[in-house]
């Protein structure tokens, strides 16, 4: 793993279910803020995870949010995240996020190799992503 580039705390807010007659899916919605050295801000309205088990009964994950604060040059910016991946058969999740940002100092993170990991919190998880 490299280095930590965004440490996300997200908050769950809801969860709404649909069971289907062979399998279901899950849609959380949530928030949450960024506070780390190179993004501090928070998740705007609209952050949903989406959840299902796949055909190789596992739960595959695709959460897509915007932030909005301060990059870390102090300069007010946007970050889009779509973070996909899959809860293993050990209950540890292991995403590959994609970041969209108008800040200039943040550019690198949308064409870099991320890699990310989320642990369990409080309220709802950390995600943490790595370049």
């Amino acid at each position: 793993m490299g280095k930590e580039v965004l440490t996300v705390r997200v908050r769950i807010k809801e969860a709404l279910e649909v069971k289907g007659s062979s399998n279901g899916a899950t849609m959380i919605l949530f928030d949450g803020d960024c506070d780390c050295d190179n993004f501090k801000g928070k998740i705007l309205p609209g952050g949903v995870d989406t959840q299902r088990i796949g055909e190789d009964g596992l739960v595959s994950l695709s959460a897509r949010y915007i932030m909005e604060g301060v990059d870390r040059n102090g300069q007010a910016c946007r970050i889009f995240i779509e973070n996909n991946g899959k809860i293993l058969a050990d209950g540890s999740m292991a995403t590959r996020p994609y970041v969209l940002t108008d800040s200039a100092a943040l550019k690198f993170l949308e064409d870099a190799s991320l890699t990310g990991t989320v642990e369990g919190a409080p309220e709802g998880v950390v995600i943490h992503i790595f370049d």
